[in-house]
């Protein structure tokens, strides 16, 4: 079969699921309904921050209400939510509360997908009956070649009779060549609408038992898994199943959809004083300080700082100020100064700090 490249390597046959799409725009809130998950896959990658915790993530936004996860949702524009984990399903309730939710606040066309790997046919209705658009179940290991008269086949064409989207999503793990194509044989017969295939990666909490296993990085710049690609594609390019395949690169999800997806929360969060890259992120200017209000104030009175172009941030205590002011001030002012470049999310997370000192002559 014939497949068509994609963005950043990735690729597809047939039609892509409503749900990558929508995430291919960077439209796609990632709600993290729990870090909790029976399944102990030895590859997942989620952070030490979620991972087993009873936690609430939209986005890198620590949610602790409602508020919160509609407040984020807005921020980027939200076209859909994929619902993740841990796994939703360990909590049904819940998971078909934030259905309805998401649904009542943005309509019927906001398009919610959710990963799980629970057969429970009680919490597939649930939520179904919420109004879950796209299901993607995630099987363990040890039953991709022996799907057929198994609990999950039973989970699967029980979404499917209930009107659902209804795919599988897998690592492509080296050395299971046989076991996916089974896997995807028996996605086909059941009449699924897609499998996904993504590219393994190395993370903080999944490297140990990678490494343990024999993966190696593919590259020096890479922290995706060697031979993971290059089977996904021979999957890709093999398959005569006739069901639509996606492979899904560890490069895609970075310079697409995260990209995207951070660039419409930077132009919904700018700032006047706020410089925007190309790549989403932001400069700003801080000088450090335990005073930051008082240096506001100071900024303003003493240099003619206009005060749209300075805020205080005493959480972090630093004064946050246009850069390109700060450039010509530094020199008259307490404190270190610095031009940084951070993502404009929830957890601004720093990418580069530029230290502003007094040339000598």
């Amino acid at each position: 079969m014939r497949y068509t490249k994609w963005m950043k390597g990735s690729a597809y046959t047939g039609r892509l699921p409503t749900g990558c799409r929508h995430c291919a725009r960077g439209g796609k809130l990632v709600l993290l309904v729990t870090g909790i998950c029976e399944s102990g896959c030895y590859y997942c990658p989620l952070s030490e921050k979620k991972r087993g915790k009873a936690v609430v993530y939209a986005d890198e936004l620590l949610s602790k209400s409602d508020s919160d996860i509609i407040g984020e949702a807005k921020l980027i524009d939200a076209t859909g939510t994929g619902l993740t984990g841990g796994d939703p399903l360990i909590l049904p309730k819940e998971t078909a509360r934030l259905i309805r939710l998401l649904k009542g606040e943005f309509g019927s066309k906001h398009h919610i997908h959710l990963y799980t790997s629970s057969s429970d046919l009680r919490a597939i209705r649930a939520v179904a009956k919420a109004g879950l658009d796209e299901i993607r179940f995630h099987p363990p290991v040890s039953s991709w070649d022996r799907m057929e008269g198994s609990r999950y086949e039973t989970a699967l064409l029980s979404a499917v009779d209930l009107g659902m989207e209804v795919g599988l999503e897998i690592p492509s793990l080296p050395g299971s060549e046989a076991a996916i194509r089974s896997l995807v044989g028996s996605a086909s017969k059941m009449s699924l609408s897609f499998v996904n295939l993504n590219e393994l990666e190395f993370s903080e909490t999944n490297w140990r038992q990678l490494k343990s296993r024999g993966f190696e990085v593919k590259d020096d710049v890479s922290a995706a898994v060697k031979g993971s690609e290059r089977l996904a594609l021979k999957i890709l390019a093999g398959s005569e199943s006739g069901i639509p395949l996606h492979y899904c690169s560890s490069s895609f999800k970075d310079a697409i959809q995260l990209r995207r997806r951070i660039m419409r929360r930077a132009r919904n969060v700018k700032r006047p004083f706020d410089v925007l890259t190309k790549d989403g992120t932001r400069l700003i200017g801080i000088i450090e300080t335990n005073k930051s209000i008082a240096v506001v104030s100071d900024l303003h009175d003493r240099l003619a700082v206009p005060r749209n172009m300075m805020e205080a941030n005493a959480g972090m205590c630093r004064i946050e100020i246009a850069p390109w002011i700060l450039e010509e001030i530094f020199s008259e002012v307490e404190g270190r100064s610095f031009i940084i470049e951070e993502y404009p999310t929830a957890d601004r997370l720093e990418v580069e700090r530029e230290p502003l000192a007094v040339k000598r002559r």
